[in-house]
């Protein structure tokens, strides 16, 4: 079992940046991957980057590439996301996830835990 909070969100202007972190805590393997993604009322949950456990790899939805990045979990298996150059299209609930398999996963059902989401809000 695997417990995720997220912490960081808040509100900023177009172009601007946050940090959104990602505390674990649990039984965890070096082999899982945490994954974030992000949810608009009405809209499906949307994948937004993935990092294995380990930081072997990372992968980046198009839509966030080159702004967004990914740190792996540190010793206390807390991860980040940080994001720059941030856009009104950004505005969602972000959620951290965790995944037993450490391949990139990009659909919800590939993850097991959730986190309860933290609110980021881009203002024009």
């Amino acid at each position: 079992q695997v417990q995720l909070v997220e912490s960081g969100g808040g509100t900023v202007q177009t172009g601007g940046s946050l940090r959104l972190s990602c505390a674990a805590s649990g039984r965890i393997f070096r082999n899982y991957s945490m994954g974030w993604f992000r949810q608009v009322p009405g809209k499906e949950r949307e994948f937004v980057a993935a990092i294995r456990w380990s930081g072997e790899w990372t992968y980046y939805a198009d839509s966030v590439k080159g702004r967004f990045s990914l740190s792996e979990p540190d010793a206390k298996n807390t991860g980040t996301l940080q994001m720059n150059n941030l856009k009104p299209e950004d505005t969602a609930t972000y959620y951290c996830a965790a995944a037993r398999l450490g391949i990139p996963r990009v659909t919800v059902g590939g993850y097991a835990w959730w986190g309860l989401g933290t609110q980021v809000t881009v203002s024009s």
